[in-house]
């Protein structure tokens, strides 16, 4: 119980941070003179910074002990937000951000390799519940993030900057943490226990296309949550709405996903290619459809996009350590690296797109990366369906 009360925390604390350029958009934009590109490139700096961290820490998590590693993680976290004041131009603003993302995302590789790490203990279904559990945190803490920042706003007295109080104050969370998980012992790597030894000497290969599909559903994903928590306050001002009801569209879009996540939790199971085919799809009708009809009401689209995709991303996670068990911190590694990239990615293509042609013309494009989620998926389940076929003819074939 200790590990999961510290690792939903601590990604109740990543969710914050996934959400804390967007609930200050207004703010920053005007303190470090920003345009919607650049806005988009200081949201995309978190998700570009993750995908080092995410990326990098796998085969580390994989071969060192993890709590020092989750301890020193979480300190330059909080040395990253305690740090940055006022007086930043964009472009520091933009390397604490990076280096943010970088901290953070190094620390949610590391609790995703233990959640899904095989233990003898536990299902796979109890692995996955594991899993959504501590993802659940990181849309609690998102959903909260807005809020609270607007709290921060109206206790704020004329001339204060929101925005720096706001990362300071999530820095102190972070430091906590750090204290925290000083305490807490971590399982060792996989690969360290003797009695894997046999299953590590062989691991399934890294080479997979099974892997590059997921990387694939990584890379929309990510891209998506994270141009739409930056541009939610644009998207609420283009209907002539106030920057408070872009804020709480924000939170409507991680309560949305929530919600997907305690339904997977609830259900105890371990969700598959199918689940991430419709739920694309489902996400890609419901923002085309709204952009399409000009619907105003920025709060219930973005709830409803969330839902659709609440358990895209532990699901994807699961799979990962599922297919590849030897190596389950580098398997999640790499399809949150790509995740990470389609969140630098999709944010700053959609600003470029809405400079150039309109926000609207930035969402549509948002819209259409829920299919790629699709598309991967499909690819996946077809990929999944051929090993299948072939385990059962080898074993058909096998002397009795």
């Amino acid at each position: 119980m200790g590990f999961l009360a510290l690792g939903f925390s601590a990604f109740v604390a990543f969710g914050v941070v996934l959400v804390l350029v967007g609930a200050n958009q207004a703010e920053l934009a005007r303190s470090l003179d920003m345009d919607l590109s650049r806005s988009g490139l200081l949201g995309a700096a978190v998700a570009l910074g993750a995908g080092v961290g995410v990326t990098g820490a796998g085969p580390i998590v994989d071969r060192f002990p993890r709590r020092p590693l989750l301890v020193a993680s979480l300190l330059v976290t909080a040395a990253t937000l305690l740090t940055i004041d006022a007086g930043a131009s964009f472009e520091l603003a933009f390397l604490h951000v990076l280096v943010l993302g970088a901290s953070a995302g190094f620390y949610d590789t590391l609790l995703n390799a233990v959640a899904i790490q095989p233990d003898a203990a536990r299902t796979p279904a109890q692995l996955a519940r594991r899993l959504a559990f501590l993802h659940a945190g990181a849309t609690v803490g998102a959903v909260a993030g807005p809020p609270l920042i607007a709290l921060l706003a109206r206790a704020t007295p004329p001339g204060g900057t929101v925005w720096v109080s706001s990362f300071h104050a999530t820095g102190l969370a972070m430091l906590a943490l750090a204290l925290w998980a000083a305490c807490v012992p971590l399982p060792p790597p996989l690969r360290a226990e003797p009695a894997a030894a046999g299953a590590a000497a062989a691991p399934r290969s890294l080479v997979s296309l099974t892997l590059v599909a997921l990387a694939l559903v990584g890379f929309a994903y990510v891209g998506v949550e994270t141009a739409l928590t930056v541009f939610a306050v644009p998207w609420a001002s283009a209907h002539g709405l106030s920057p408070e009801r872009g804020r709480i569209a924000i939170s409507a879009l991680w309560l949305g996903l929530l919600a997907g996540r305690v339904a997977m939790l609830v259900t105890g199971r371990s969700l598959g290619a199918r689940f991430l085919i419709v739920a694309g799809a489902v996400g890609a009708a419901g923002l085309g459809a709204a952009l399409a009809l000009g619907l105003p009401q920025v709060e219930l689209v973005m709830a409803f996009v969330g839902l659709a995709l609440g358990a895209v991303y532990p699901a994807m996670i699961g799979l990962a350590g599922d297919r590849f068990p030897a190596a389950s911190g580098t398997a999640a590694g790499i399809v949150a690296g790509a995740g990470a990239v389609g969140g630098f990615v999709l944010p700053w293509l959609a600003g470029a797109l809405g400079d150039a042609f309109g926000l609207g013309a930035g969402l549509a494009a948002v819209a259409a990366c829920c299919l790629v989620i699709t598309a991967a998926a499909i690819a996946l389940r077809r990929r999944e369906g051929v090993r299948a076929r072939a385990l059962r003819l080898g074993s058909a074939s096998a002397p009795r």
